[in-house]
């Protein structure tokens, strides 16, 4: 689960990273303060009673998948780095992982304990 300041922080630095300055002529500055209400106004009920979501995003909403993937383009930055060092391939799809590597088998699952540890949310 991504906390959800660093997803708004990750929104903010991928904006930052592809240089955009605003979208259909809202600057970024209310594009994340828009972001922020949004994952800070999640409501939810459950057996006739109302929650209020104080933890990661809503499961299903476009708002989360987009920050999702922009907090795991940084997380993934340097592993994609390592692998295509080494020939090999990376793919990402949501939350599923695909590599191929020629690495003896102890290397790779020593490689993949190290980056589990990178992020508490992510493993």
């Amino acid at each position: 689960m991504i906390p959800q300041a660093q997803g708004i922080l990750a929104i903010k630095k991928m904006l930052d990273y592809l240089s955009i300055k605003q979208i259909n002529g809202l600057k970024i500055e209310t594009i994340i303060r828009l972001c922020r209400f949004v994952v800070h106004n999640n409501y939810f009920s459950y057996d006739s009673k109302y929650y209020h979501q104080i933890r990661g995003g809503a499961m299903g909403s476009p708002l989360t998948l987009t920050i999702a993937n922009a907090y795991m383009f940084f997380f993934e930055h340097d592993i994609v780095k390592q692998i295509n060092n080494s020939n090999g391939l990376y793919i990402r799809y949501i939350d599923d992982i695909f590599i191929t590597i020629n690495w003896p088998s102890q290397h790779l699952e020593k490689q993949i304990d190290g980056w589990n540890k990178f992020d508490l949310n992510i493993k």
